[in-house]
């Protein structure tokens, strides 16, 4: 299993603006077959070095995960994260 988790940055911190967002990421769930598990957590320290939302998933192998990064669901989230993204976002990717 790889576990694959981001965290964002938004430009606008506002709790509608990060709610609309989440749920964006939200939507992916059962829309993208590879995908096999999809957890969004949302911030509540809002300190100066917090990040907005965690995006946790899950995928059988590396190649699934390289299915999901090119898939049409996803490449509607890319598109939204790059109008709401303040700077880039941080990954990390593990083995389970």
């Amino acid at each position: 299993m790889l576990t694959h988790v981001v965290m964002f940055k938004l430009k606008d911190r506002s709790a509608e603006a990060v709610e609309a967002t989440a749920n964006v990421l939200r939507n992916m769930e059962g829309n993208i077959p590879v995908l096999r598990h999809i957890e969004v957590g949302l911030d509540v320290l809002h300190s100066e070095r917090s990040y907005d939302i965690v995006l946790t998933t899950k995928f059988d192998s590396l190649d699934d995960l390289k299915v999901y990064d090119t898939h049409p669901v996803h490449e509607e989230v890319k598109a939204h994260m790059r109008q709401v993204l303040d700077g880039t976002s941080i990954v990390v990717d593990y083995e389970s």
